[in-house]
């Protein structure tokens, strides 16, 4: 028969939704740095046709 899971601690919880929102800070953080590096020119791995 099915047995019912034991409650995840609060602190448990946080701890993990914590992880998860610093993932997507750090993905948000690097798309940031990377289209800064783009708009000034500075990039390396992305070649840009300037028009003019």
């Amino acid at each position: 028969m099915a047995v019912p899971k034991k409650r995840t601690s609060i602190s448990k919880k946080r701890i993990r939704k914590n992880i998860w929102k610093k993932k997507g800070y750090c993905a948000a953080l690097k798309a940031f740095s990377l289209a800064k590096s783009i708009s000034t020119g500075n990039s390396k791995s992305f070649f840009i046709q300037k028009r003019g």
